[in-house]
């Protein structure tokens, strides 16, 4: 497990770039037959990727959690971007397609990953935090989520959000997540930014070329930094910090979060005047 320390506003203004990438930046996700995972302090989330190939795979409890098994006090959200797969929890098992997620609740014990092909092995990116009550494992499909269209061509942002996890499609304890795909001329993401103080951010950027990255910015709204972000990495965002992406190409990207609520528009916009 890769422990992230939490980093405060104040101390990110004299950070250089290898300060931002090894504090933020979750640089390998997916690994052939691997389960990765990565600790933030921010609101004890966990994000990491899950790649069965050749065997199936379970999640692995460490001392860093302190629990007898990993989602004894935790729910866990996926949503694969890879070929399609199953999920067993606790002796049942759930088929998990492409850009299909899987939301599972506070007390499942025994969890194994598999893929249908080792050709085309499943991509099961996935976040957790800590939870109180524990709710029905279930799996949402792209079809079932809640579609909003955003931007336009014009301004380079044209987009639809899916919401996965959100009050109107299942319960959860604090987990949102879902999957925000730019459309063909468009590369920004979140303009005009935001932030929101009562909830902390992972976004994951995927369906980029070797040859493409996305700029994500982050920081205080008057104290903006750059990280260059390639295909299947993640960046961890603070509720103090904006969180925004340009890309040379137009990409995917699933966000998540955890907070003190699940209220999607809770949001403090920041006029464009306003950044620097």
């Amino acid at each position: 497990m890769d422990v992230r320390e939490y980093v405060n506003s104040e101390y990110v203004k004299h950070m250089d770039t290898d300060g931002l990438r090894k504090n933020f930046l979750i640089e390998k996700v997916f690994a052939e037959d691997e389960v990765t995972m990565t600790y933030s302090h921010v609101d004890r989330m966990i994000a990491g990727g899950i790649m069965p190939v050749k065997r199936a795979l379970t999640i692995e409890c460490s001392k860093e959690i302190g629990v007898d098994y990993f989602l004894q006090r935790r729910e866990l959200g996926l949503i694969n971007i890879g070929g399609a797969g199953r999920v067993t929890v606790d002796g049942k098992t759930f088929t998990v397609e492409n850009r299909d997620a899987l939301y599972i609740g506070m007390g499942s014990k025994d969890l194994k990953f598999e893929s249908d092909s080792e050709s085309n092995p499943a991509k099961f990116y996935y976040n957790s935090c800590p939870a109180h009550h524990s709710y029905p494992t279930r799996v949402v499909t792209l079809e079932q989520a809640v579609h909003m269209e955003a931007g336009t061509l014009e301004d380079s942002n044209k987009r639809v959000i899916n919401k996965y996890f959100e009050p109107s499609i299942l319960d959860t304890c604090a987990l949102s997540m879902g999957l925000t795909h730019l459309e063909e001329g468009s590369v920004w993401n979140t303009m005009p930014v935001h932030t929101h103080d009562r909830r902390m951010e992972v976004y994951f950027y995927f369906d980029m070329s070797k040859d493409n990255v996305v700029f994500h910015f982050m920081g205080k709204p008057d104290e903006i930094r750059t990280i260059v972000m390639r295909n299947e990495q993640a960046v961890i965002s603070p509720a103090w910090s904006i969180h925004s992406g340009a890309g040379t190409h137009n990409y995917t990207f699933i966000w998540g979060m955890t907070g003190e609520n699940k209220t999607y528009s809770d949001q403090d916009w920041i006029a464009m005047t306003d950044l620097r």
